[in-house]
C-alpha cells in the first residue's frame, strides 16, 4: 500500500457512513467519526442486553428558537446521559441523532435569488453598493496546489509547480496580514485555504495562457510585486478576484465629474460650423436609417405577415422561438417558452497579440460574466422571452413614420441632442423614455416617460434605467410644469404623443444630434432630413458601418469621461444626450482648424460661415468635402 500523502484529504469519502476502513484516505469531516460508530454499536448491543423494563430514552427536544448552528452542535455531539428514576448507579445512556437528520439540519440553505429592486423615486435599482452581508456564500472548488493542465504549457510541470508554490506562499502571507485587520468590512476578503489555492491557480494559468513566451519573467515579477504590495492594494485585488469568480456583480462606480470642454468658440460660432457635419442619410437605408415612409400597400403586406405568423417570434436575447399573445390569454400569460436564459453582455474579443500565430487565437468571452463563448447557455434568467422588430414596414404597421413638419410661425431653432430608451413589449422593442437637450449648452428641453402601445414584457432596466417605480411615481405631462428630476418624471400616453412634443422643438432644418440615431428615430417613427450621428462621425476601426463604436468607448477615448457607470441601475438618457453633444463639439473644433487654414471666416452677426475670397462653387464644395473627411476620419477617392 502506498503511503498517504494527503492528496485526498479534502474529498468526501464515497462510502460516507458505511466506510469500514480504520485509516481512510478521504475526508470524513461531514460524517460521524468512527469512534461514534463504535460507541453507537456498543450502545446498541447494551440496549439489546438490557432488561425490557428499562424505558427507551427519548431524544432531546430542540427548541424552536434555536439557531441552525445550535441545532448542528446539539445533533453532532452525544446527548447528555439521563439518570434512571429507579437507580442512580446504572451507566448513562446516550441517544444519538439519526445521520440523515443530522445531514438535513447541518445542510446550508441557498439564499433566494435577489433581483435588483429600485428605490421609489430614484433612477437606480440598488442605490447603494452591495454590502458584505448581502453577498451570496462563496463556493470554492477543492483543488490541490498543482498546475492545471494546458494544451501548450509554457514550461515543464516541475518549473510551473515551483513557481506556483512561491506564488501561493506570497498570497498566503498577504491573506494572513488581512486576517489581522480588525475592520469588520474587510472580513469577507479573508480567503479560505481552498480559495487561496484557486486564486493562485487562476493567476498562474492566466500568465501561462496570455504570455507563454515570457511566462517565467511575468510570474516572477508578479511574486516580487506581491512581496512589496500594501494591504489596501491587496484588498482591492481580492475584491476584483472575488467579483470575477464568485459574485459576478458589475461594480457600481461613482460618476466622475466631467472635464470642461473648451473649443474656444462661442455658441453661435459652433452652431455655424456644425452645419458642415450634417450627414445625408440617402444611401444608408441598408443600415437601418429610414428616409421614406412605407406605403399603404407595404403596411398591408406587413399586417398579413403578422397574422400568418400567429404570434411566433425569435427571442432577441437567447435566439429561441416562442409565441406572443398580445392582450393576454385567458390564463393571463403573454408569451410561451417560460424563462429566458441568456448572456446580457456582448461577446468581447481580446486584442491580437504578437504571439497569436504561435499560441493560436485567444478565446472570446462575454462581458457580463467573463465566461467563454459556448461555455454555458447564459448567466441571467429573464421572466419571459422578448423580441425586436427591425423591418420598416412592420414598424409602420404599428405606428406610421412621419416627417418633421415645417412650422412657419417658429423661428429657426438651435440643434437638439436627444436620446431614447426602449423596453420590450408584445409589439417588440418600444419607446419608454425620451430626453432632449439643447446644443451646445446642454440645457434640458424634454424628459418624459412614454407608455408603450403593447403590454410590457421587460423594461430592459439594466440598460434603459427605467424601473416600474418610475411609472408608479410619474405624473401626467404638463407643459407649464418645469422639467422634473429623475425622482418624479412626467409621462405621456403613447409614442405618438412623445413625437408631437419633440416636434415642437424642431424644424426640418434643425440638426438633430444622437448616437446610433437610427434606433432613436425609428423608435419615435420620425423621418428627419438634418441629422448628425456620432456613429458616422467616429467610424469604427474595422471600416465603419455596420460596425459601430459604443458611446461609452467614445467618451472615454475622446472626452476622458466615464459614463454609464450605474451598473444594474442602467443608463441615464440625459447623460447620454449631453455626452453625444460634447463629442460633436470635439469634431466642431477639429473642423474649424481645417476651415480656418483654408481661409474661412465666421460672420458672427449672421451666424454663417464665410468662404475665402475668390472661392468658386467647386472649390467651396471641395473644401466642405475635405472638412467632412477630417471630421469623420475617413478618406475618399479623388481628394488629396
Amino acid at each position: 500500500m502506498f503511503p498517504p500523502l494527503g492528496l485526498f484529504k479534502d474529498i468526501p469519502c464515497p462510502q460516507a457512513q458505511n466506510c469500514s476502513l480504520l485509516v481512510c484516505l478521504f475526508s470524513h469531516k461531514d460524517t460521524k467519526s468512527f469512534l461514534d460508530k463504535e460507541n453507537s454499536a456498543q450502545l446498541a448491543s447494551a440496549k439489546d442486553a438490557a432488561p425490557t423494563s428499562t424505558p427507551v430514552p427519548k431524544r432531546r427536544k430542540i427548541e424552536p428558537t434555536a439557531t441552525a448552528e445550535d441545532k448542528v452542535r446539539k445533533n453532532a455531539s452525544p446527548a447528555p446521559a439521563r439518570e434512571s428514576q429507579n437507580s442512580t448507579d446504572k451507566p448513562a445512556k446516550l441517544t444519538l441523532q439519526d445521520p440523515a437528520e443530522l445531514q438535513s439540519t447541518s445542510r446550508k440553505v441557498s439564499p433566494p435569488h435577489s433581483r435588483a429592486v429600485s428605490t421609489p423615486g430614484k433612477n437606480a435599482a440598488p442605490t447603494k453598493a452591495t454590502t458584505p452581508s448581502q453577498l451570496p456564500p462563496r463556493k470554492a472548488r477543492k483543488e490541490s496546489l498543482n498546475p492545471r493542465m494546458l494544451t501548450k504549457a509554457p514550461a515543464s510541470h516541475g518549473v510551473r509547480l515551483s513557481i506556483l508554490t512561491k506564488l501561493h506562499s506570497a498570497m498566503s502571507k498577504l491573506n494572513a496580514k488581512l486576517a489581522e485587520d480588525q475592520k469588520s468590512e474587510n472580513k469577507y476578503l479573508i480567503l479560505s485555504p481552498s480559495e487561496l489555492v484557486t486564486m493562485a491557480l487562476d493567476e498562474e494559468e492566466k500568465a501561462a495562457k496570455d504570455n507563454p513566451g515570457v511566462y517565467g519573467n511575468v510570474i516572477k515579477l508578479r511574486i516580487v510585486k506581491l512581496s512589496k504590495i500594501s494591504k489596501e492594494d491587496w484588498a482591492n485585488e481580492v475584491k476584483a478576484h472575488l467579483n470575477a469568480r464568485y459574485y459576478k456583480f458589475e461594480p457600481v462606480q461613482e460618476p466622475s465629474k466631467p472635464k470642461d470642454l473648451t473649443t474656444k468658440l462661442s455658441a453661435r460660432e459652433e452652431i455655424a460650423i456644425v452645419e458642415k457635419l450634417i450627414t445625408p442619410l440617402e444611401g444608408l437605408e441598408e443600415f437601418g436609417y429610414v428616409t421614406r415612409a412605407p406605403s399603404k400597400e407595404e403596411i398591408e403586406n406587413a399586417k398579413k405577415g403578422i397574422e400568418g405568423s400567429q404570434g411566433w417570434e425569435q427571442c432577441a436575447r437567447c435566439g429561441g422561438r416562442f409565441q406572443v399573445w398580445p392582450g393576454r390569454r385567458p390564463d393571463g400569460s403573454l408569451t410561451s417558452g417560460g424563462q429566458c436564459t441568456h448572456h446580457p453582455g456582448k461577446p468581447m474579443y481580446p486584442p491580437k497579440s504578437q504571439t497569436e500565430h504561435i499560441t493560436g487565437p485567444r478565446e472570446a468571452y462575454y462581458s457580463c460574466c467573463n465566461e467563454s463563448l459556448g461555455a454555458s447557455s447564459g448567466c441571467t434568467k429573464g421572466d419571459t422571452h422578448v423580441f425586436k422588430v427591425s423591418e420598416t414596414k412592420r414598424l409602420a404597421s404599428m405606428l406610421q413614420f412621419e416627417k418633421t413638419p415645417w412650422q412657419p410661425d417658429m423661428k429657426p431653432r438651435p440643434p437638439v441632442c436627444f436620446d431614447c430608451e426602449m423596453g420590450y413589449t408584445t409589439f417588440g422593442m418600444e419607446l419608454i423614455r425620451l430626453t432632449a437637450v439643447s446644443w451646445p449648452d446642454g440645457k434640458p428641453l424634454l424628459d418624459i416617460l412614454v407608455r408603450p402601445m403593447g403590454e410590457v414584457l421587460d423594461l430592459n432596466s439594466r440598460f434603459s434605467g427605467v424601473f416600474p417605480e418610475h411609472y408608479a411615481n410619474a405624473v401626467p405631462y404638463d407643459p407649464s410644469t418645469p422639467t422634473p428630476s429623475n425622482e418624479t418624471l412626467q409621462v405621456v400616453d403613447c409614442p405618438a404623443a412623445a413625437r408631437s412634443l419633440l416636434f415642437t422643438h424642431l424644424q426640418p432644418t434643425t440638426p438633430i444630434i444622437g448616437h446610433a440615431i437610427d434606433n432613436d428615430l425609428n423608435a419615435c417613427r420620425i423621418i428627419h432630413p438634418t441629422v448628425i450621428d456620432t456613429v458616422i462621425l467616429y467610424p469604427a476601426p474595422r471600416g465603419g458601418l455596420p460596425n459601430r463604436m459604443s458611446l461609452k468607448t467614445l467618451c472615454r477615448k475622446f472626452l476622458e469621461r466615464e459614463i454609464q457607470t450605474g451598473g444594474e441601475r442602467g443608463h441615464d438618457s440625459k447623460e447620454d444626450a449631453v455626452s453625444t453633444g460634447d463629442l460633436v463639439r470635439v469634431k466642431v473644433g477639429e473642423t474649424w482648424k481645417v476651415l480656418k487654414a483654408k481661409g474661412w471666416n465666421i460672420n458672427v452677426a449672421g451666424g454663417k460661415l464665410v468662404p475665402p475670397e475668390g472661392t468658386g462653387i467647386g472649390e467651396d464644395e471641395e473644401v466642405r468635402e475635405r472638412a467632412l473627411e477630417v471630421a469623420a476620419g475617413v478618406k475618399r477617392k479623388g481628394l488629396s
